[in-house]
C-alpha cells in the first residue's frame, strides 16, 4: 500500500485552507501552469474543476499530448503513473498517494512474472488498470473502451495473456471469439453489485434499462441491454430515447450523465450488503483539500524507475497507436 505524508498534515493545516477553494486552486493552476485530469469516477466536485475529465483512454491520450509543466492526476495511482510514463521529465502529483486500485493490487510483479513465463510465446496485453511495473511486462496496454478493437487486431494465431481482469478479459473472449489466458484479476467495485438487487429494480421499474461496465460479472452482464465503458455508457444513455437507467458501474458517472441528461432518471446498481460498497473507496479518497494542498506543496508526486518507465511505454504507445 502506498503512504504519503500528506495526509498526516491535512489535520494541521486545514484551518489555513482558503475559504473559497476553486478559486485557489484555479490560481495554483496557472502559477503551476498545470493541467487538472479527472476520471468519471471522483467526486462531482472534483470533476467540475477539471480541465478534462474522461476514462481511462481518454485521459492517457490528453496527457500524451498535454503541453503543461504539471500534470495532476485526481484518479488513482496506476492513472498518475502512466501519465508519469508518457511525460518522465514533468512533474506528475495525486492527491493522495493512497488512492491505490483492488484490481491493480491483485496482480502482484513477481507472481505475473511467474505466470507469463508459464505461458511462452504469449503475447501480454493488459488492461490499464495495473501497476507500471505490470505494464512493463506487457506487450499492449488495452481500456475497456478498445479492448475489443485491440484483441481484434492480432493474428488469430497468436496466443495472448489478458490481464488483469478475468471479467473484462471474458467479456473480450466473447466478443472477439478467441481463447484468451486470463489472469484471475477483479475489481471490488464491479464484483459487489447484487444480480438479486438488480432483479428487483427492474420489477420496480420495467421501463428502466440496465446498462453495465464489462468489469461486472457475468450474472450482472447478462441483465444489461447495453455493455460498454465508462465514456461508452455515458453516450449511451444520451443518445438513448429511453428515460430512465440502472447503471452498473461506479455512481461517479451519474454525475455527469444527470448533467448531459438532465431530464433523464440514473439508478445506481445496488451492491449485495447495505453498505456503499458500489462506490470505490481510492477514488473517494481524493478530496478539493487534498487536490489543493498537493498543488501548493507540489507533492504527492508520481515517481518511477527509469527502467520500468522506458520499458511500460512502449506498450502505452502501441495502445494509442492501435486505437486510432
Amino acid at each position: 500500500m502506498f503512504t504519503t505524508a500528506l495526509a498526516q498534515r491535512d489535520s494541521a493545516q486545514t484551518g489555513a485552507l482558503p475559504d473559497d477553494l476553486f478559486e485557489a486552486i484555479g490560481t495554483l493552476k496557472k502559477e503551476l501552469n498545470a493541467v487538472l485530469l479527472a476520471h468519471y469516477y471522483q467526486d462531482p466536485d472534483l470533476q467540475d474543476i477539471a480541465d478534462y475529465i474522461g476514462d481511462s483512454l481518454e485521459l492517457s491520450r490528453k496527457a500524451a499530448n498535454t503541453d503543461a509543466d504539471v500534470i495532476v492526476f485526481v484518479g488513482v495511482h496506476f492513472m498518475a503513473e502512466t501519465a508519469k510514463i508518457l511525460n518522465p521529465d514533468k512533474l506528475v502529483l495525486l492527491p493522495d498517494l493512497e488512492a491505490g486500485c483492488s484490481l491493480a493490487d491483485s496482480c502482484p510483479p513477481d507472481a505475473f512474472a511467474e505466470f507469463k513465463a508459464a505461458h511462452p510465446n504469449h503475447l501480454v496485453v493488459s488492461y490499464i488498470n495495473c501497476s507500471a511495473e505490470i505494464k512493463a511486462m506487457s506487450d499492449i496496454i488495452c481500456t475497456s473502451s478498445n479492448a475489443v478493437k485491440i484483441v481484434n487486431q492480432i493474428p488469430k494465431e497468436q496466443p495472448i495473456i489478458f490481464a488483469p481482469d478475468r471479467n473484462l478479459g471474458r467479456y473480450v473472449a466473447e466478443q472477439t471469439g478467441r481463447d484468451l489466458v486470463l489472469w484471475q484479476g477483479s475489481c471490488i467495485v464491479h464484483e459487489t453489485f447484487s444480480e438479486r438487487k438488480i432483479v428487483q429494480l427492474k420489477i420496480e421499474h420495467p421501463e428502466a434499462e440496465v446498462i453495465a461496465h464489462p468489469e461486472c460479472e457475468p450474472s450482472v452482464l447478462r441483465h444489461a441491454s447495453y455493455i460498454g465503458s465508462t465514456t461508452a455508457l455515458l453516450k449511451y444513455s444520451q443518445a438513448s430515447s429511453n428515460q430512465t437507467f440502472i447503471v452498473a458501474t461506479e455512481p461517479g458517472i451519474i454525475h455527469q450523465m444527470q448533467k448531459q441528461a438532465p431530464g433523464k432518471r440514473f439508478i445506481p446498481a445496488p451492491p449485495e450488503s447495505n453498505c456503499a460498497c458500489n462506490e470505490c473507496p481510492f477514488m473517494r479518497l481524493n478530496t478539493l483539500e487534498k487536490l489543493y494542498l498537493a498543488m501548493k506543496n507540489r507533492q504527492p508526486e508520481i515517481t518511477l524507475p527509469e527502467e520500468i518507465q522506458v520499458a511500460a511505454l512502449r506498450p502505452i504507445q502501441r495502445m494509442l497507436e492501435m486505437s486510432v
